[in-house]
């Protein structure tokens, strides 16, 4: 590996843009992803969609001029805390970079922008059979989130919803 490159996206660029789309697209491939391609109007309008929104951002990762990383975030509110989160919503990095440390630099170049932007904690969701990116968030600090407990851990959930309805 070349050096590695760790920074925040420029979704103005061509480039930053691409690597975007094509990352996210490798990950939605890959069964940690769902194993199904991005659909065509999710590769059109993706990084349209995430620079129009403020509370968006995400690190990207090199190996020389290679784009092998992935990390999307968007900002939340913590209400309890009455100030920032940041989710971590994608991890991927390419299958021929895996094991080197590059999601745990991105990680760590996420939480920097989250400091920066006066985040009290951030958030991400990963499958329960994903061992090694267990391990690597564990390392990294990160933990069941609960508040009692005698009630447990949350879960994370979720509903699709239908617009026609």
């Amino acid at each position: 590996m070349a050096e590695l490159t760790v920074r925040l996206a420029d979704y103005a660029s061509p480039s930053d843009a691409r690597a975007v789309v094509d990352l996210l697209d490798a990950y939605a491939r890959d069964p940690a992803g769902g194993g199904e391609p991005l659909s065509a109007y999710a590769r059109e309008h993706l990084v349209a969609e995430l620079a129009a929104r403020p509370q968006a951002f995400s690190i990207l990762a090199f190996d020389g001029d290679q784009a092998v990383g992935l990390v999307n975030c968007i900002e939340g509110f913590s209400t309890f805390q009455c100030k920032p989160l940041v989710n971590v919503h994608d991890v991927a990095v390419l299958a021929s970079h895996r094991g080197r440390g590059v999601a745990a630099q991105m990680l760590r170049a996420a939480e920097a922008v989250a400091v920066q932007r006066g985040a009290v904690k951030m958030t991400l969701e990963v499958l329960s059979g994903n061992a090694p990116a267990l391990a690597l968030y564990r390392r990294l600090g990160y933990a069941g989130y609960q508040l009692d407990p005698a009630m447990g851990t949350a879960g994370f959930m979720q509903k699709w919803i239908d617009p026609a309805q």
